[in-house]
């Protein structure tokens, strides 16, 4: 009888603890050094159990086909080299890594609009995004990473190109053996064509939510609503989990009006409306059993040196978001996802 109970006691203790069984990560941002201890140092104390490491390649316009990776003229962190020392670093340190290669097309234009004007400029490019893909699925492997994205934002690529990702995907299942996923821009992952073939619906979750200049915890919470049903509604069709491939909000005024927003501009810096923001993100998704968790964006290796009470940028630290997300990433240390 008593064994009876402790069974039954460890099934509600399982049944209870999957719902936090969930991917806490931090988007450790690439720099030109060498990770250090001191700088996995807040990445624990913040309880994150995941990093997203990202190594880049180069495009120098929409149209063009030439992808640059891997060079010695790109910063340490953002080729092989660095992003290998990354992973091992975090691994001693007992957190796992979703590595996860990067476009930046010059002047910062927006990867999803990439489209080449011929059949041959394609072929080139894809030869090249094969190339680049391939060597960091390797790298994966061989680090035993435990998830690899295949892409991020390329929504006309992914459009105009649809053969080339599936034979893509199948590419890195022969050379790496992790978990696979792609980072969907938030307006593009309900037509996203390759879902059922990887093991996440990535989304990069910049969703709009208010027109609110400080808007509220209500305001927040139900203008995730309609948002949230379509995914849940994917994620159940599909029999996949959704990841956030990146989550964050900036601390600013009109926080959730486009969170998508990476320019300078000089809205009022407005620390409260991200750290509420963030609150509301994790109450609405981290307790869903469709909802594998994701990666605040963005984390800076020098700590001390970024975010702080004049920062309006899409860091949480040195905020109270930073908070937020402790108390949140602390209710599970160690995820089994």
């Amino acid at each position: 009888m008593k064994q009876l109970i402790f069974l039954g006691a460890l099934v509600f203790v399982s049944c209870a603890s999957s719902k936090f069984d969930k991917v806490n990560g931090v988007s450790f941002v690439s720099s030109g050094e060498e990770v250090a201890q001191h700088h996995i140092d807040p990445v624990l104390e913040v309880q994150a159990n995941y990093a997203a490491i990202m190594p880049f390649g180069f495009i120098q316009d929409v149209d063009s086909p030439e992808l640059i990776f891997n060079t010695d003229r790109q910063w340490y962190g953002e080729r092989r080299e660095g992003a290998r020392q990354y992973i091992e670093k975090l691994h001693q340190n007992g957190i796992k890594v979703m590595v996860k290669p990067q476009i930046w097309i010059w002047d910062g234009k927006f990867t999803g609009n990439m489209k080449m004007p011929s059949e041959e400029e394609w072929e080139k490019l894809e030869a090249s995004y094969e190339d680049f893909i391939l060597l960091y699925a390797e790298m994966a492997e061989e680090t035993q990473s435990d998830i690899f994205c295949i892409g991020t934002e390329l929504k006309t690529f992914v459009d105009e190109r649809p053969e080339f990702w599936n034979d893509l995907i199948q590419k890195v299942r022969t050379v790496y053996n992790g978990k696979v996923t792609y980072a969907a821009n938030w307006d593009e992952y309900e037509k996203t064509p390759f879902w059922a073939d990887l093991d996440y619906i990535g989304v990069n979750a910049y969703f709009p939510l208010c027109e609110k200049q400080n808007p509220t915890v209500e305001t927040l919470t139900k203008g995730w609503q309609p948002w949230k049903s379509k995914m849940r509604e994917l994620a159940e069709r599909v029999d996949r989990p959704v990841l956030f491939t990146e989550f964050g909000y900036r601390s600013m005024d009109f926080t959730g009006k486009k969170p998508w927003l990476v320019d300078r501009n000089q809205e009022r810096v407005n620390l409260e409306a991200q750290a509420r923001a963030t609150q509301v993100l994790f109450d609405e998704f981290w307790n869903e059993d469709w909802f594998a968790g994701g990666f605040v964006w963005k984390w800076f290796m020098q700590h001390d040196q970024v975010g702080g009470r004049g920062d309006n940028r899409f860091t949480p630290q040195n905020k109270p978001a930073e908070s937020v997300i402790r108390r949140q990433y602390a209710q599970v240390k160690k995820s089994s996802i």
